[in-house]
């Protein structure tokens, strides 16, 4: 059978730009589809336009820490508009970019939807389009709990296009999203109350890192209301009043909802049935609460249709850019550069661009004690840095090492303070490569500075 396409990829995000551009180079004719702007959830709604953010809530905590060292800073305000107004330009920009990195790469860009009519055969903008090989990279989506007034609150999506700065603005939810926006928008001078349903943030993180985010976002001013769920929202002249029930029942009223319960695969009207794609089931997690379907796959990103793949948020796997374009990458070299391989999902760095910023990789201590029982060592450090000896800030830096007392191997590496991210970059390499403590015993710190700490830890 003769095809319009070697390679038809659905989702122009992460995950489906790393793989039709690296099938092309190996000769693949290739075609991706997307109806939005290019670059998916992290160029536009993610990674990109929340970092520019990041930075822009450091500056008042910048200013206050000048003077310390003598500055004089006079009185600082924000332009909202200009602010908000500069970000979306720069997804703008880099959403072109992609498309004429695209056409460089020799990748046909079809800006419609796609859907699936059979195993071979998609509907596009109206007309039929075959291809031997479908990758799916659509992505994911925030969701709301079925609950009263939700549609009152908003998600991360509207985040980035909001017309005025809240004055207060509520967080329902405390995972990595709820837990950044409530101190993107604390950094920018906002109001901010985060209601979570668990006693700490971050659920899934080291507890050591989730109480030292939790600690330090406290200290700077965020209300963290713990044990706690939103049962109704009502719209009143104040704003929004959420009704709580649980270990605070005193409802909070404020001007703006962020709705920051979690994310999704968005496989809805994709056409799965008609390829007859299998799905791993969702499941309920509380009322009102719940998770949808997503496609699954082998280690190799293949469906039960040998002719169908997918990756990224779409599988509900490891939900991080990188791995997206790790898998991407993976699945065009094992379809067509004769490489077959698989991504590994072990030993992946993740951080949480909080105030304090936070970043781990390998094992967090209760993994490591599942995984080898008492023959767990822990090296931990916590301490005020050299940069704050004169800004007069109570800021602390907590550093940990999980290690395996048979073998000397270091299983994980977590931090929570400032240059987190950057820090736990240089030391995943040493993670992924086995490392033991003798190695990072026997490495020479570079002083002064917070990562010598990491080989410092006695």
């Amino acid at each position: 059978m003769t095809f319009n396409y070697d390679l038809f990829v659905i989702g122009a995000g992460s995950g489906g730009l790393a793989s039709a551009k690296r099938a092309a180079s190996y000769g693949a004719k290739v075609a991706i589809a997307e109806q939005d702007l290019v670059g998916g959830t992290c160029v536009i709604r993610g990674c990109i336009p929340k970092k520019l953010m990041v930075y822009g809530s450091h500056f008042p905590a910048l200013f206050r820490d000048a003077a310390g060292y003598g500055w004089k800073i006079g009185d600082a305000k924000l332009d909202w508009e200009y602010f908000i107004t500069s970000i979306d330009q720069e997804v703008r920009r880099l959403s072109q970019l992609h498309i004429s990195l695209l056409a460089k790469a020799g990748v046909e860009f079809i800006p419609h939807r796609a859907t699936l009519v059979d195993i071979h055969t998609l509907e596009v903008d109206g007309r039929k389009i075959t291809a031997d090989k479908i990758l799916i990279a659509v992505g994911g989506r925030p969701i709301k709990p079925d609950l009263p007034g939700m549609e009152y609150g908003i998600t991360s999506n509207d985040m980035f296009h909001l017309p005025s700065q809240p004055k207060h603005i509520a967080i329902l939810g405390a995972g990595y999203i709820g837990t950044e926006f409530a101190c993107i928008m604390n950094g920018l001078g906002s109001q901010v109350t985060q209601i979570n349903r668990q006693e700490l943030i971050l659920k899934g993180f080291d507890e050591d890192i989730r109480r030292g985010i939790q600690e330090g976002m406290a200290n700077h001013g965020i209300r963290i209301i713990p044990n706690t769920e939103v049962t109704a929202v009502e719209q009143i002249s104040a704003g929004l009043k959420l009704n709580l029930s649980g270990e605070h029942e005193e409802p909070v009223i404020a001007d703006r909802l962020l709705v920051a319960t979690g994310r999704i695969p968005n496989i809805d009207g994709l056409g799965l049935e008609n390829a007859g794609v299998d799905v791993v089931p969702g499941s309920e997690e509380g009322p009102g609460y719940s998770t949808t379907n997503a496609i699954a796959v082998n280690e190799y990103s293949q469906t039960n249709q040998p002719h169908i793949f997918a990756v990224g948020d779409v599988t509900d796997r490891l939900n991080l850019t990188p791995v997206a374009i790790g898998e991407g990458r993976a699945f065009a070299d094992s379809e067509f550069g004769n490489n077959r391989q698989a991504f590994s999902h072990q030993n992946v760095p993740t951080a949480v661009f909080s105030t304090p910023e936070a970043a781990t990789v390998g094992c967090t201590e209760a993994e490591a004690r599942a995984k080898v029982g008492e023959a767990v060592k822990i090296y931990h450090t916590r301490f005020r840095p050299v940069y704050h000896s004169l800004t007069g800030q109570q800021e602390r830096i907590t550093m940990k090492l999980v290690v395996d007392a048979n073998t000397d191997k270091v299983l994980g590496a977590h931090m929570v303070g400032d240059n987190a991210a950057e820090i736990i970059q240089g030391v995943a390499i040493a993670v992924k490569m086995n490392a033991t403590k003798q190695d990072f015993d026997a490495t020479v710190g570079i002083h002064p500075t917070i990562a010598e700490e990491f080989v410092t830890m006695r």
